[in-house]
């Protein structure tokens, strides 16, 4: 169940005019959007559409490619799991079912508390610490089930 999240439209025009409300800044701009809310909220679109002068179709077709961009509401941390081939031949299929059954989420869905949202990444570019998985920006590697447990825990701990 995901949280109403207030959009401060004075915080969004700040951010284009950071870029001088320049088109060709659309992926920086929806980028610091994102970092902002965890997701590009339905209601930022017109504003870029005006004040970039860009159709609402590039805008889409760009929030959609980047897998760091969500039109989506996320949780506030975004538990990545590294699924390429190194960390896969490592054990990256039983850490992200670990987590799935610690959150009780599937992969790519995010928590009822809108705490966490898990995603499967195919390389964090870690491959020498596999399986690796990242929170936020905080990565994680050597992991099996019960230390990847641990990680989620501390993280549900600091947030209450």
């Amino acid at each position: 169940m995901a949280k109403e999240v207030e959009i401060d439209m004075n915080l969004i025009d700040s951010v284009i005019s950071n870029y001088g409300g320049n088109p060709e800044s659309l992926l920086m701009i929806l980028q610091d959007i994102s970092d902002i809310y965890n997701y590009v909220p339905p209601e930022v679109i017109p504003v870029l559409v005006k004040r970039l002068g860009i159709r609402e179709s590039l805008i889409y077709s760009v929030a959609t490619f980047y897998k760091t961009i969500s039109l989506e509401p996320r949780g506030k941390y975004i538990v990545q799991v590294c699924t390429g081939t190194a960390c896969h031949v490592r054990g990256a299929g039983k850490v992200l079912q670990a987590i799935e059954e610690k959150l009780e989420v599937r992969e790519g869905q995010t928590t009822r508390d809108s705490l966490f949202t898990l995603e499967a990444v195919r390389c964090v570019g870690c491959c020498a610490s596999g399986p690796v998985i990242t929170v936020n920006k905080e990565t994680y590697g050597g992991l099996d089930r019960s230390s990847v447990v641990r990680v989620i825990d501390e993280y549900r701990k600091a947030a209450s």
